[in-house]
């Protein structure tokens, strides 16, 4: 196997099935255009990963932005109760358009609950853990073009713009087709990393857009990921559009940043033996980056498969799963 079969191969454990990223697709789009039939709704557009199609699996959730007319709404867009306002005016919508038990457009909404910026839509039981909801978020769209977001817990609106991002992925996307196949493998890759804390999803993605070449094949593109990103990190991760602030203040970046200079050394490791015709070699360093679902020989020597005595009373280390 080559380097780019194996590549290839991995994608396809990393990515989602195509019958279920089409199904949440469908499940946003009739969101947007149920919602969009309400007259103080200006537009209504999907935001999050799946926007920007950089989803991993499994897809648990999508989420909705729905432009609302403030000259409808005069009291939003300032500090205080108008914050909850804005999301229990969209649970409103929701429930008469949507809900299981008597929408007027569809029967698909079984619960639904406030967040912090968006009304949660459960359309499983809530209490199954895999259940899949769809995001929706009001906002009021500003001469600029940026968004004002309610933010209930803070009884605030806060400046945001989820659309440069798409923007900008769409962009790298056009520029090198390695683009977003490879922000998947990266957010698939924080799931491996030991440190303390969650590494959030949007911090590989933002990484990506700052540190991936925009040329070359995949292997040479992540080495100099990593390299990159290993620098970038200990600045923090930041908003794109500048509006934000940091994506995830209590970050490890140190922990995280050696991290990422360990999976620069053994990049670079593979692309040199790969380059010295070791192809079995550079995958198995490709794998222990990856990990078990990257596929790479048995070592020589060593019968693939086969249980050596240490393994017999040494468990095995877990692995988080993947959480999209």
């Amino acid at each position: 196997m080559g380097i780019d079969d194996a590549f290839d191969d991995y994608q396809k454990t990393v990515n989602e099935d195509p019958d279920k990223t089409k199904l949440a697709r469908e499940r946003r789009d009739l969101f947007k255009a149920a919602l969009l039939s309400e007259p103080d709704v200006l537009e209504t557009f999907g935001s999050g990963s799946l926007s920007r199609s950089t989803q991993l699996r499994p897809i648990h959730d999508v989420d909705i932005v729905m432009v609302y007319d403030g000259d409808a709404h005069p009291g939003w867009g300032v500090s205080g109760p108008s914050a909850e306002e804005a999301l229990e005016h969209i649970r409103t919508h929701v429930n008469r358009l949507l809900s299981q038990s008597n929408g007027t457009r569809d029967n698909v909404v079984r619960h639904t609950l406030l967040r912090n910026h968006a009304v949660k839509c459960f359309l499983d039981d809530p209490d199954d853990p895999q259940a899949f909801t769809v995001d929706v978020m009001a906002v009021l769209r500003q001469a600029d073009g940026t968004l004002l977001i309610p933010e209930q817990l803070n009884t605030r609106w806060v400046p945001a713009n989820p659309e440069y991002l798409i923007a900008q992925v769409a962009e790298r996307q056009r520029d090198w087709p390695h683009f977003r196949p490879l922000v998947r493998v990266l957010k698939q890759w924080r799931n491996t990393v030991r440190i303390e804390g969650r590494i959030k999803s949007l911090v590989m993605e933002v990484l990506a857009v700052h540190c991936m070449p925009d040329s070359g094949n995949r292997a040479t593109a992540l080495k100099t990921f990593f390299t990159a990103a290993a620098d970038r990190v200990h600045e923090g991760v930041w908003d794109p559009a500048g509006l934000c602030g940091e994506i995830q203040p209590d970050l490890d970046r140190e922990a995280l940043a050696a991290a990422f200079t360990e999976a620069a050394d053994l990049a670079d490791q593979a692309c040199a033996a790969a380059a010295a015709g070791d192809t079995g070699g550079a995958l198995r360093l490709w794998q222990k980056i990856f990990g078990d679902d990257f596929p790479a020989p048995a070592a020589p020597g060593k019968t693939a498969g086969a249980i050596t005595a240490p393994a017999l009373i040494t468990p095995r280390p877990i692995k988080d799963a993947p959480q999209g």
